[in-house]
């Protein structure tokens, strides 16, 4: 069935037709509202005290959900929400990674708010047919599509078929079927999920964009905490948005914002090949340096390198990725590193013998598909990395899930009865691809490890009797969300990078590794603090701009390492700020930029106190986060932990038995994680409990009434 045929069978559900109107200071002023369960649209102003105190991106999507749901909502509920917002610089051309959406609901794998960044074009044509932010609540009966279209000022509900589910196909197919004609494709963009996210709490949004050069449709992932799971909970096929052009953000100062555009493309072409290669490699450039570094996640994170790391290294991964090609998720992104493998035949499930293009991988996947699941081959990891895109499946959740997995497999927990035959061992690459097909079909044991790591602990003590403090200790997540790919054991300041983060362990808060262990730059409590006070606020802002991360320290000034403070990369923070206040005409500095952040964290904060969660207890890691739980693991690095007991502890570990050494080390780790928590508690501004103190609330301006409300009762 052509796309032709599969529209006529199409049934409109409801139309709104509106005013386009012009972007202002980089704000549309207007909100979108769509309900799935009576197909309710209507517009909602953005207010000036929404700009003030949540500016953008998150900040924007905290609100709205804070506003639509009730403490007890349930992220199945029909009144959870998903929220897409591009914040106010979101959609310039002028300045790398300007084209980012944040995605914020209730998470599946945490029962508290998650929020996603990602690339591709959806955000950027959202603002520009009108929309400050997409708001959708409600659960529809049938497959749906939501179609935002900014040519004729139009939102349609219609129902959908006869489109497939999974995403490298839909996403094609409705490309097609909006654009219209080949040279309008570049103007649709489409998010949608897959099969696997139907059926698994570990579903990622894909959001398309059409590369011209390759002429074909590519993905980009809001990937962590389910958000695509609960897009097919509401029956949600896809979201459509269709531009007419590439619109301008009408800023006040465009003549500053294109100067530090060129200053940073300079930078790119004369100073990305002797760095970071992103042009080249993408993240992926980052596996042998981890290795190298012994923070390359191998096994569960038993281990941080590998004998075999040459059959991943980055030079692999050029050879594969197509070169000489723009590979930016958008327009006037010369960073281009959303690398590509074309034309890769795949071997396996149900699309074996195609040729397709697979986005990425990326650092994480192949630190979670390969490393941590020990397995060293390229060729697996880029079907898996396909298949997971495809599927609406996290990469990092899977591969973090998959290597608790092998780990139970191998320490008895579960056995191939269990897991109705698959020999889930480490390295076992059949098993894993396998185990992502059934995640897929809904099926076996596949819908046991879509639970995700926290409800599978529960599970595997409940119905196997397995040992739930061995489980907690070698189970990497925290806040119910699987960890990414880098070993923390000898980085006190990344595990708390990792678990005092308000939605779970993920690096785009604070990665801190090399600022703590390799440089010593943070050696004290106090300085640890500051980093995890600092480093969580400034990456919060790129999340209520429309900005993506990489270009602030991917590629760094020639002289960054003669400033005051490298690690910020001052130049850089410079430019934001220049530029945030020539799209908005506002004079902030960057104290003001770090309050702005600090006002939408503390909000987040509070949500998750107000869902049950937000304390001191749920900033709790799992200790393989810290330290070896195992003996194995002790063995493997004993020299390192030896000393550790004799320089740190004062304790001399002669005569001791590993099991002595291991018990030993672990109170010592686990009484400097709490010391953390203590310091950072108190540079945050919070309780020894981690809840925001009213007197920080005022202080930063986010002493709002219903704020004060959950945190009043906690001091």
């Amino acid at each position: 069935m052509n796309t032709s045929e599969m529209k006529s069978k199409h049934k409109l559900l409801k139309d709104y037709s509106y005013e386009l109107g012009e972007i202002e200071k980089g704000y549309t002023n207007r909100t979108l509202y769509v309900n799935l369960s009576n197909n309710e649209i209507k517009e909602k102003p953005v207010t000036q005290f929404m700009k003030d105190k949540f500016i953008g991106g998150k900040g924007f999507g905290l609100k709205l959900l804070w506003d639509a749901t009730k403490p007890q909502t349930k992220w199945d509920d029909p009144e959870n929400e998903i929220i897409i917002s591009p914040g106010p610089i979101g959609g310039i051309t002028q300045y790398a990674g300007a084209g980012k959406s944040l995605v914020v609901s209730l998470s599946p794998l945490t029962d508290i708010v998650i929020d996603s960044n990602v690339g591709g074009y959806f955000g950027p044509f959202l603002k520009f047919a009108g929309f400050d932010a997409l708001e959708i609540q409600g659960k529809a009966e049938k497959d749906v599509i939501v179609i935002i279209d900014g040519k004729e000022g139009v939102v349609r509900i219609e129902e959908a078929p006869e489109e497939a589910v999974d995403s490298h196909i839909l996403a094609e197919q409705l490309t097609d079927m909006y654009a219209k004609s080949e040279n309008k494709k570049n103007f649709v963009s489409v998010v949608s999920a897959g099969l696997a996210a139907e059926n698994s709490n570990i579903g990622v949004l894909n959001f398309s964009f059409y590369d011209k050069k390759r002429k074909k449709v590519r993905l980009k992932q809001a990937g962590r905490g389910g958000i695509g799971s609960v897009l097919r909970n509401k029956k949600i096929k896809a979201i459509v948005a269709i531009a007419d052009g590439i619109k301008p953000n009408n800023v006040v100062d465009l003549d500053a914002i294109k100067e530090c555009g060129a200053r940073f493309n300079k930078e790119m072409r004369e100073l990305d090949d002797d760095q970071c290669r992103m042009k080249k490699e993408g993240t992926a450039h980052l596996v042998e340096i981890m290795d190298d570094y012994d923070l390359l996640p191998t096994k569960n994170f038993k281990y941080g390198s590998h004998k075999d790391i040459m059959n991943i290294h980055s030079s692999v991964w050029r050879s594969k990725f197509t070169q000489n090609v723009f590979d930016g998720c958008w327009i006037g992104c010369t960073m281009s590193c959303a690398k590509a493998v074309d034309g890769f035949e795949l071997k396996t499930g149900p699309y074996k013998g195609d040729k397709v293009i697979v986005d990425g991988p990326e650092y994480e996947t192949v630190g979670g598909l390969g490393s941590n699941c020990g397995i060293f081959d390229a060729d697996h990891i880029i079907e898996a990395n396909f298949y997971c895109d495809t599927y609406g499946i996290d990469t990092i959740s899977f591969g973090t899930l998959t290597a608790f997995l092998m780990e139970c497999y191998e320490a008895g927990i579960i056995n191939k009865e269990i897991t109705g035959g698959l020999e889930l061992t480490f390295g076992n690459k059949d098993a894993a691809i396998e185990l992502m097909h059934q995640m897929a079909r809904g099926e076996d044991f596949g819908v046991i490890a879509g639970l995700g790591i926290r409800k599978m602990k529960k599970y595997f003590a409940e119905k196997y009797g397995a040992d739930i403090n061995f489980m907690n200790d070698i189970g990497m997540e925290n806040k119910g969300l699987e960890y990414s790919q880098y070993v923390s054991k000898e980085s006190l300041a990344q595990q708390g990078g990792y678990a005092m983060t308000n939605k779970g362990p993920q690096h785009d808060e604070a990665w801190l590794i090399f600022m703590d262990m390799v440089n010593k730059q943070i050696p004290t409590f106090e300085d640890k603090a500051e980093a995890l006070h600092y480093f969580p606020m400034f990456r919060t802002w790129f999340g209520l701009m429309g900005l993506c991360k990489l270009p602030w320290n991917d590629v760094e000034p020639v002289n960054n390492a003669e400033t005051d403070e490298p690690a910020k990369v001052p130049e850089h923070v410079a430019n934001y700020i220049t530029i945030f206040n020539a799209v908005t005409g506002l004079n902030i500095d960057k104290k003001e930029m770090i309050r702005q952040s600090e006002r939408v964290y503390n909000f987040q904060r509070t949500f998750n106190i107000r869902r049950g969660y937000g304390l001191r207890k749920h900033d709790a890691q799992p200790y393989r986060a810290a330290g070896p739980v195992t003996i194995e693991e002790y063995e493997s690095r004993s020299e390192r932990y030896d000393k550790q007991l004799l320089e740190n502890i004062d304790v001399n570990p002669e005569g001791k038995s590993t099991e002595e050494k291991v018990a030993i080390l672990r109170k010592y780790k686990e009484d400097m994680y709490e010391q953390l928590l203590d310091a950072v508690y108190q540079r945050r501004g919070w309780t020894q409990n981690g809840v925001p103190k009213i007197s920080h609330l005022k202080d930063i301006g986010m002493d709002l009434p219903e704020v004060l409300e959950i945190v009043e009762p906690l001091q």
